[in-house]
């Protein structure tokens, strides 16, 4: 779903849209990843790639031209808040998608000035999606859980059969990947920046709906939890419990 928005203009790769359903019967908002923006005209457009989970996203699936939605965003830190100035022309910088958390990975992959390679995850072949968005913008491997395309296994079965090497790592998926990922960076030694997925109610701190466990004492609730919706989605591997 592309929308035509003036969010467009400041969105940074890893940040998301509340976007809330026209029906009366809900009224909680559907956090979506920002996939990809074009600002080369007024007011600027950003992509969305969702996956039909509920009613919410059903009726976004049937949204047509010249229909309209209401959103709040860009929400979120995004991955350029903690690293910009660590990354140069120089820095080989390895993007890490599964699943649904593939999309904000092409706009990442956009925005970054670097050498990127892209490892992509899926269940199969015919769950594949936004490959020539990737290859557009660097080197990609695929892996499949059934093996029926690329690489039999995980992300980080395909990183290790690859020897696939990198300054630093960007990822998006489900806890485990994540895990996985935080514990390939602890061993290689190199910095991770994750972005999490959690249900959220307001997106915007209040409720602490979307809170996960973290290593250091949240300023606002006073215990060992971030907020993904306002702290997060993006943080650094080692500041989260997986």
């Amino acid at each position: 779903m592309w929308l035509s928005t003036n969010a467009a203009a400041g969105a940074i790769a890893g940040q998301f849209l509340s976007v809330f359903p026209n029906s009366d019967s809900m009224q909680l908002m559907r956090p979506l990843s920002i996939c990809e923006t074009d600002s080369s005209s007024a007011p600027g457009k950003i992509r969305l790639v969702y996956r039909v989970v509920g009613k919410g996203t059903e009726e976004f699936s049937h949204l047509s031209e010249h229909d309209s939605v209401v959103i709040i965003g860009p929400n979120g830190n995004g991955f350029f808040a903690p690293v910009k100035e660590k990354i140069g022309p120089d820095t080989r910088a390895l993007l890490i998608g599964g699943g649904i958390g593939i999309p904000p990975m092409v706009e990442l992959a956009k925005q970054l000035k670097c050498s990127v390679v892209t490892v992509a995850g899926y269940r199969s072949r015919n769950d594949m999606f936004l490959t020539k968005e990737l290859e557009r913008e660097g080197e990609l491997v695929i892996a499949t859980d059934d093996g029926s395309f690329g690489h039999l296994g995980t992300v980080t079965d395909a990183i290790e059969q690859n020897d696939i090497d990198a300054d630093i790592i960007f990822a998006c998926g489900p806890k485990p990947m994540l895990k996985a990922v935080a514990a390939l960076s602890q061993k290689r030694g190199i910095p991770a920046y994750i972005s999490m997925e959690e249900r959220m109610a307001c997106g915007i701190g209040a409720c602490l709906s979307c809170v996960t466990p973290s290593s250091d004492i949240d300023d606002h609730s006073k215990v060992k939890n971030k907020r993904v919706c306002v702290d997060g989605p993006v943080f650094p591997a080692s500041e989260v419990r997986l």
